[in-house]
């Protein structure tokens, strides 16, 4: 070994280490959250605030009312959060949840005010619990 130059360290762990993918349009999923649920008496709307704030908390953004989407990298983890909204659902009401690609999501037209507008951006960064 020359004089100056040292061996790099290395870690075993790092070369077997996959490399970084980012998930294609086909394997990202978009989870919408749709709902209608009564509001008649405090406490349906009590629970209506809850079971949305609930939604916030674990991720989701709010579209329009009572429609609320969360990103998912798979459709792994979109069935993952499904079953934790299956715990939080209200005792009245309709909830539906439905998972899209993100290419199938790309494709949506978005009209605000009667112009086209653009689709909602992925979140540029995952968030973390």
């Amino acid at each position: 070994m020359r004089k100056g130059k040292r061996k790099r360290a290395t870690n075993d762990d790092d070369r077997h280490k996959p490399p970084l993918r980012l998930p294609s349009w086909y394997q990202a999923m978009w989870l919408f959250a749709m709902f209608d649920l009564p509001v008649g008496t405090k406490v349906e709307r009590r629970e209506a605030a809850c079971f949305r704030k609930d939604l916030l908390k674990e991720g989701f953004s709010m579209m329009q009312f009572s429609v609320n989407a969360r990103y998912c990298v798979s459709e792994e983890v979109s069935d993952a959060i499904c079953k934790h909204v299956e715990g939080m659902l209200p005792a009245e009401g309709q909830v539906r949840l439905v998972s899209v690609t993100e290419r199938q999501f790309a494709k949506q037209r978005v009209y605000i005010k009667g112009k086209r507008g653009g689709a909602e951006d992925k979140p540029v960064q995952l968030m973390m619990f």
